[in-house]
């Protein structure tokens, strides 16, 4: 029987993990619900699947300049159905509410939804307009292509739900037990790639403070030119143009990547994001303070030597393929589409270390001669990534395939 992939949702993510599963070839085939019509005929999903403003066309990014071309075919136009590649894609253009698609039908067990739309795992099937629960009326498991939002401060999460970023928890999925499945987001993949490292080298464990800053690339929740705030809205930069503006929002990367490392809940950990005016690839500009220590020669020890030699053996080890050391001196357009979670631009690694002076009554209790200081040494890192197709959609379809395989 042959095994097709449920895709709800055909937005940015949605379509270009079509793209990457045409070319893993993981599945025999696709069933994309779209919950409406699109276009005047077939034809218009199949210019819209096969070109891609950032990318470029379909038929380049799988195959190059080799003369080896896509090979398209319309099955039947009036549902919706055609291959490439040999590889049957059929849309449903009915049902909006996740419970009423009938994925079962067409031999889906794994739906990744795209949409956005339904992200709190705690919501009932019948709930609202809908629910990530109710595609598990017809499908085994779904896949959300974005970090859970549950009603409430906390990340209470259902027994039968989890996150994970593929390379750094992945293996905490269980088959028997997990049903609803976040791939967290773009920052959060390549943040957990870039703290990982740290986390697991003794000398960088002892993280004192953090925070970061996403410089962003636009997306499609943006306004491409200004636009008159909903009612209720309290952050009028949102509705600002995305074309125009340098735009600082929120993210919900450092409250997600608690869960995928729960060692940085006892840090306290900040992060925001800077949007701007490009189509894809960002940086994660990262800043820590380290409770440091010195050399017998006095001299610091957390230096950029040392904190980039940590990055180097991750890149050739336990992350080797998902984190990428770079010495280049990069911009961000050399990264759109580049396969890894995360590249750190090694060059940009600055390290100061400084001496934390200590109360002179810790100083007694400690039963400490003299004046005390402590090292601290505050460390910037720099790690790019594609937020849409290179870092992100390459980590969630890796989960898909996973959750898949488990089956």
């Amino acid at each position: 029987m042959k095994k097709y992939l449920g895709i709800n949702g055909l937005g940015r993510i949605g379509k270009l993990v079509l793209w990457n599963q045409l070319i893993i070839k993981h599945f025999d085939g696709f069933v994309i619900s779209l919950g409406r019509t699109a276009g005047t005929s077939v034809k218009d999903l199949l210019n819209f699947i096969l070109s891609d403003s950032t990318y470029g066309s379909l038929d380049r990014f799988m195959y190059g300049y080799s003369g080896k071309s896509l090979n398209v075919k319309i099955i039947d136009e009036d549902k919706f159905e055609f291959e490439i590649d040999g590889m049957p894609i059929i849309f449903l253009t009915k049902e909006r509410n996740p419970k009423d698609i009938d994925w079962s039908q067409h031999g889906v067990d794994v739906v990744v939804d795209c949409t956005g739309v339904f992200l709190d795992p705690t919501m009932d099937k019948d709930a609202g307009r809908g629910s990530v629960r109710g595609h598990l009326e017809t499908a085994k498991k779904v896949v959300v292509s974005a970090p859970f939002k549950i009603k409430g401060k906390e990340l209470e999460l259902p027994e039968d739900a989890t996150m994970l970023v593929y390379g750094i928890n992945h293996e905490n999925y269980d088959n028997d037990k997990h049903k609803i499945i976040s791939a967290a987001s773009c920052t959060t993949t390549a943040l957990s790639h870039m703290m990982k490292p740290l986390l697991d080298h003794i000398e960088t464990s002892r993280i004192l403070t953090a925070s970061m800053s996403t410089i962003h690339a636009a997306t499609n929740n943006q306004n491409l030119l200004d636009a008159l705030p909903a009612q209720g809205a309290s952050d009028l930069r949102k509705n600002r143009s995305a074309l125009n503006n340098i735009i600082l929002t929120s993210t919900g990367a450092a409250k997600a990547l608690e869960f995928i490392l729960p060692e940085i809940k006892s840090i306290g950990f900040m992060a925001d994001s800077v949007r701007i005016p490009t189509n894809t690839v960002s940086l994660v500009s990262l800043n820590l303070t380290f409770r440091s220590k010195l050399e017998a020669s006095g001299e610091p020890k957390l230096t950029q030597e040392y904190i980039n030699d940590i990055y180097k053996k991750a890149a050739m080890n336990g992350q080797k393929g998902y984190l990428v050391f770079s010495d280049e001196q990069n911009v961000s357009s050399d990264l759109r589409g580049f396969k890894a979670s995360a590249v750190i631009e090694g060059s940009e690694t600055r390290t100061k270390t400084g001496f934390l002076p200590l109360p002179s009554n810790f100083v007694y209790e400690m039963g400490a001669a003299g004046d005390m200081q402590l090292p601290v040494t505050h460390a910037k890192i720099f790690g790019w990534y594609d937020n849409e197709f290179g870092s992100y959609v390459n980590s969630l379809s890796n989960i898909i395939v996973h959750v898949d395989k488990e089956l």
